[in-house]
């Protein structure tokens, strides 16, 4: 059975009252990325409230450093784990033995291995084909259904990105007259974005749109553009940080869809505390899977979204 609403509000006053906070692991991609480093804050905010210690593995935007990372990680002992893996099949060996220790392990964004292949507790994450195909049709609207187009990728070995893909490409595919110029992965690194578009803006004369996995690398690369006089290029981006909507806002941007950082990060602090105080299972109160989706920020939305964002709430 799973809990009940009476019991997940008992929860909070229960974890308030005891007096020893349960420990927590917590790795995601990289701190680089404005997005795990906002995570990160939103699973120490929420840690605060429901009394976890929670130790950071920062990932560093790389597979072998995250690895030996969880490698620490999983030496230690800890009431529950939430990983966002760097890479799918990196992590896998590490994670086995946490589970094999009867440690919740929470998949948070982007998947540790296939569901079927791994047994953690719940994976929260966003619709990434749904985030890129969002974005993708609100540009390719923008340009009329024909035009030259670029897809700025993440990290490849990443399943978040490979979903932004399928959804960009899902869009496309349905305009003949939309031509893309360019696919190269920047893996979420700005200065990667930076170098790549400034070889594009000299190799390609007429850019009409853009479509990037993450609005850091959608605003180092709209630095760029504004450098060399071709801000008449479209610019849309993934996760709806505050800079990126405030891009929104002000047009330098025309649109991001938000990944809730904050509901995946403070969502995996609740898992965990249901899962051990509350004894939430798998199947059993908690699915295997929970989609934990975001809007597409327009300017309607951009207050609110700021709003929510500032106190953790998205």
């Amino acid at each position: 059975m799973g809990m009940s609403p009476m019991m997940g509000a008992a929860l909070a006053q229960e974890m308030g009252r005891s007096e020893k906070p349960l420990k927590a692991a917590f790795s995601n991609a990289g701190l680089q990325a404005t997005w795990c480093a906002q995570g990160k804050q939103a699973a120490e905010y929420w840690g605060k409230l429901f009394n976890v210690e929670v130790t950071w593995f920062d990932g560093e935007l790389s597979a072998p450093k995250q690895r030996a990372a969880i490698d620490n990680m999983a030496s230690q002992k800890w009431d529950f784990v939430a990983i966002q893996a760097f890479g799918i099949g990196t992590l896998t060996d590490p994670v086995k033995r946490m589970i094999d220790a009867g440690t919740p392990v929470i998949d948070m964004d982007t998947l540790i291995a296939p569901l079927e292949q791994i047994d953690v507790h719940s994976f929260l994450a966003p619709d990434n084909e749904f985030m890129g195909a969002a974005v993708t049709q609100a540009l390719v609207n923008a340009i009329g259904g024909k035009g030259k187009i670029v897809m700025t990728q993440g990290a490849l070995g990443h399943t978040g990105a490979q979903g932004r893909a399928r959804g960009f490409k899902s869009v496309v595919e349905k305009f003949p007259e939309i031509e893309v110029l360019d696919e190269q992965p920047a893996d979420w690194d700005v200065t990667k974005a930076t170098r790549i578009w400034d070889s594009l803006l000299t190799k390609y004369p007429e850019i009409d749109a853009a479509f990037f996995h993450n609005d850091d690398m959608a605003l180092a690369a709209q630095n760029v553009m504004k450098a060399r006089g071709r801000e008449n290029i479209l610019v849309g981006g993934v996760d709806a940080m505050p800079p990126a909507v405030e891009a929104v806002l002000d047009g330098r941007m025309h649109a991001t869809v938000r990944n809730p950082s904050c509901r995946i990060h403070g969502g995996a602090i609740m898992a965990g505390v249901a899962a051990v105080v509350g004894g939430e299972k798998t199947g059993e109160g908690i699915p295997k899977s929970i989609v934990t989706d975001g809007p597409v920020v327009t300017k309607n939305n951009a207050e609110g979204m700021l709003w929510m964002q500032r106190h953790f709430l998205i």
